[in-house]
């Protein structure tokens, strides 16, 4: 007989009102009520919140256990109490709260009894912890890595809000963080001081311990938001009382001064002043770390609505975190056509708190109003000038796994790449992508892992750029061995800035022929030249090829080819991530790093030798920004993937389909298409 879920009777209004709250806890298992509880519901309470005494009353005289709620070690973005909206997960603890060491919690008990050896879940502790450093994701994450930190050498002490719970639970105040700073200079007395405040002091939102008229001259009170990796980077002692930045501490290799009991003192990986008998177990970092972030919390997935993995919650908090980072300042976007504003406002002018998104149709008022503004600069890639570039504007365009539809089709993206650099069509100059493909050879395996398994889902999907209903192979083609030659449109930048002497289709063709007189030829032409909105159409490419795959499916034409000739379309990049040879006659953004056999432009840049799975997190993972069209939030790319492969994805309208029209009308207007 399958068991319904568990009552569990709350005395706090907010389980009542944080939708997200009650949406963790009833896919946990758990329905919220108010109300007497029965002898087998459970009262709920929020950790050692001021009102968790009214559950704690009602289950004494009731005699039934207590739930005890608490935030997640990755909670958002922003603190709650700044905005930060719903945590990305929660701890659901029937023993205590993690923070109170007077009576073990599940937390502790699992970190002292659960076997905790297992080579897949060390693993994948040690995969989440490399990214969680790699992205600089921390509880919140409102910050920006390039922050400036103090020259390394120095002593970290961690300050920490007045009246926090944990303090209250570790019978510590303000004189515990004065000892600890004394601490810190009686133990490194050549060593500078750094003090961190907690980033809900530096907000404004809750007083600190430590103030500048504690300091001593030389000694540093550290306000700002920076990123704890890089401040741990350079710290050469970390002190604490029990801030969740001793545990992260502890990842990035320190063994900190703890002069409270939080939950990750006492297990052998940090100099415990107030040592807790009972925890005698020794772990190493993976085993705590698989313990507090795997095993004991429950991690929500706003997008998909269900629990999820540690590793899908890193994933979406750094979407979120992305999106935040990239977009705090508000944006001045210019040289976008009319029907891509609305989309490019949901990406890029929906945060939290943050200036938006404004068009300025005039480069030059749109840079200067950038400047007085402090806002950032963001132009249409192909729209640039020189004097916007001067101005730091940052490109955008399409990223490679955009839709389900054309954008000629003015079908709105999935996904988007901002380019600080350059851009990834353009091989005359560096771009953001190509450091990222150089930088990826680098990888963590737990990334690598990650890429692997995304190319394995668009590949089982068969999902490509557009995602097109298109139809399949002719049943009549010809036998051998079989070249697919992509069409493209020949006014399209990647051609104007990253063709080689081979420049058209037609000679795309005859090249090919020229190298493999006897292979079966397939040309596909481009979609967009196929409903007449661009140009490159070869009329005569049925006596210059094999078979014509008109409107077939990208994906089915792949299948069917042993090698693939192309200029630059992103239909190599699709091949190379199905295992198969590409000659590259251009210069796309995937040629020159070993991968393809290159008879176009030299790339003396490209000197990393990156693999498949290292490409592809480039390309697909860190470079593009994906976009969630049924929930409008950041999303990470297998979110993304899973709405194209199912098609759960809102259609264009009617007046997207009318102007679409018009554009078919006027297509011989290069200004519609840039």
């Amino acid at each position: 007989m399958t068991r319904g879920p568990v009552r569990l009777c709350v005395y706090n209004g907010g389980f009542l009102t944080q939708s997200r709250v009650r949406r963790i806890l009833s896919l946990s298992g758990y329905e919220v009520r108010l109300g007497r509880p029965g002898p087998d519901d459970l009262v709920g309470v929020w950790g050692r919140s001021p009102t968790a005494h009214r559950g704690e009353a009602v289950a004494a005289r009731h005699g039934v256990p207590i739930l005890r709620v608490e935030d997640a070690f990755l909670r958002s973005v922003l603190p709650g109490r700044a905005g930060g909206g719903a945590p990305l997960g929660l701890h659901l603890d029937r023993s205590g709260v993690h923070f109170d060491p007077s009576t073990p919690s599940d937390l502790e008990t699992l970190l002292a009894t659960a076997p905790l050896d297992d080579t897949a879940l060390l693993d994948r502790a040690r995969g989440a912890m490399a990214e969680l450093r790699r992205l600089h994701l921390s509880k919140y994450t409102a910050f920006l890595p390039e922050t400036p930190v103090p020259d390394p050498g120095y002593t970290l002490v961690i300050d920490q809000t007045a009246g926090d719970a944990s303090l209250a639970a570790n019978a510590a105040g303000r004189n515990s963080f004065l000892e600890a700073l004394m601490l810190a200079r009686e133990e490194h007395p050549g060593a500078r001081i750094v003090v961190k405040s907690h980033p809900e002091t530096a907000s404004g939102h809750r007083r600190g311990h430590i103030g500048a008229g504690d300091l001593r001259p030389g000694e540093t009170l550290l306000t700002g938001p920076v990123s704890p990796w890089a401040l741990l980077e350079g710290a050469v002692g970390v002190y604490t009382v029990s801030s969740h930045m001793g545990f992260e501490a502890i990842l990035a290799g320190h063994r900190p001064v703890v002069l409270g009991r939080p939950f990750y003192m006492g297990w052998g990986l940090t100099d415990d002043r107030a040592p807790l008998d009972r925890r005698q177990r020794r772990l190493t970092r993976a085993q705590l770390f698989a313990g507090a972030m795997i095993l004991y919390p429950r991690w929500y997935d706003p997008c998909r609505d269900r629990l999820c993995s540690l590793e899908e919650a890193v994933a979406t908090l750094a979407a979120e975190t992305r999106a935040w980072r990239e977009d705090h300042r508000g944006w001045v976007a210019t040289g976008m056509r009319l029907w891509k504003r609305k989309p490019l406002s949901d990406v890029f002018g929906r945060r939290r708190g943050a200036p938006g998104l404004e068009f300025v149709s005039d480069p030059a008022r749109a840079a200067d109003r950038a400047r007085r503004s402090g806002r950032r600069l963001m132009v249409w890639a192909g729209k640039t000038t020189p004097e916007l570039e001067a101005a730091g504007a940052v490109r955008v365009e399409d990223g490679f796994l955009r839709s389900r539809g054309l954008g000629a089709d003015l079908v709105p993206p999935l996904s988007l790449v901002l380019d600080d650099l350059g851009i990834y069509y353009d091989p005359g100059r560096d771009s953001r992508l190509e450091r990222l493909i150089a930088a990826a050879a680098g990888l963590p395996p737990s990334a690598r892992l990650r890429a692997e398994r995304l190319v394995r889902q668009l590949v089982e999907a068969g999902l490509s750029k557009y995602n097109l209903d298109a139809a399949g192979l002719p049943a009549d083609l010809p036998q051998g061995f079989t070249i697919l030659i992509p069409g493209q449109v020949e006014d399209d930048a990647s051609i104007r800035l990253g063709a080689g002497e081979v420049r058209t289709n037609r000679a795309l063709i005859e090249a090919a022929r020229a190298a493999h007189p006897e292979a079966v030829l397939l040309y596909k032409p481009h979609p967009d030249v196929e409903s007449g909105l661009r140009p490159g159409a070869v009329p005569d490419a049925g006596t210059l090829a094999d078979a014509v795959l008109a409107q077939t499916d990208p994906v089915a034409a792949l299948a069917a080819a042993d090698a693939v000739w192309t200029m630059t379309s992103t239909l190599g990049f699709e091949a190379l991530l199905r295992g198969t040879p590409v000659t590259c006659l251009g210069a796309p953004f995937y040629a020159g790093w070993g991968l393809t056999t290159d008879l176009g432009p030299a790339l003396p840049r490209r000197t990393a030798r990156p693999d498949l799975a290292a490409l592809a997190h480039a390309c697909l993972i860190d470079y593009p920004r994906y976009h969630d069209p049924l929930t409008g939030r950041p999303c990470p790319p297998e979110v993304a993937a899973e709405r194209l492969a199912s098609g759960r994805i809102p259609r264009p309208s009617p007046a997207n389909r009318l102007l679409a029209k018009a554009q078919g009308a006027l297509s011989g207007h290069a200004w519609l298409w840039r």
